[in-house]
């Protein structure tokens, strides 16, 4: 659980963070920075939306009509996706099928609380919880690691099926306490802190620091766009 991370999912690749674990896009990313990265030593996470379709990705055309639901309030493009549908399920698989091909060490499904917003859909937290499923089993059965994004009513019953818990904003919303599920299993917690005071205020950061490393997590305090622009880590480095 001693893993620091990077997370930077736009903007030009910073590779000279001293992390070992490396968080980047999925679609964007070309192979040769992810070769380079683990010539390095780093372990590679490939980022993706598992619950929500993005009208700028390649594969957004396969997306039936019906697959889709509400927008994601903030996120333009963006519209909440049918767990449910077989088709949104095999995009999924190829899209894990693409991490494998590039040499992905691992994958981080986004937006896999769907049933907890106001999609648009008919999802529940039975829904949610075979869906996340589907995706931890189909990530190993590619020899894939997997993590939980966020989703923190459901970390006890999905501990288990993940490798690793990315969260963004528990400490800020108070809700960091689920998380020891993960690190009683000896699973890494990566979070990420956005609020501006933990960026402008050292007292604040130092005592969100202090917090993170008695709780076991790997945080950062980062900007929202994840652009690497600035970052503090609570880590050693």
């Amino acid at each position: 659980m001693t893993d620091t991370w990077q997370w930077q999912l736009s903007g030009e690749l910073n590779t000279s963070h001293v992390a070992t674990v490396y968080d980047i896009d999925l679609f964007d990313t070309p192979v040769s920075a992810i070769r380079a990265l683990q010539a390095a030593g780093r372990k590679v996470v490939c980022y993706f939306s598992a619950g929500s379709s993005e009208d700028w990705r390649s594969d957004f055309p396969r997306f039936k009509p019906a697959d889709m639901g509400s927008s994601l309030d903030g996120w333009a493009g963006e519209r909440w996706l049918d767990t449910r549908s077989p088709n949104v399920r095999q995009i999924m698989r190829a899209r894990l099928a693409l991490a494998a091909r590039k040499g992905c060490n691992g994958v981080e499904p986004d937006n896999v609380d769907g049933y907890a917003n106001k999609s648009g859909l008919p999802l529940t937290a039975d829904t949610q919880l075979d869906y996340n499923r589907f995706l931890a089993a189909e990530a190993h059965s590619l020899g894939l690691s997997i993590g939980l994004k966020n989703d923190v009513d459901q970390l006890a019953d999905l501990a288990e099926y993940f490798d690793f818990a990315v969260n963004e904003q528990c400490h800020e919303y108070k809700e960091c306490d689920g998380y020891q599920a993960f690190i009683s299993d000896g699973k890494p917690v990566f979070n990420a802190e956005y609020a501006a005071s933990y960026r402008t205020n050292p007292k604040a950061r130092a005592a969100l620091c202090a917090d993170a490393r008695a709780r076991g997590f790997q945080t950062l305090v980062l900007p929202q766009e994840l652009d690497d622009s600035f970052r503090y880590s609570c880590g050693p480095e």
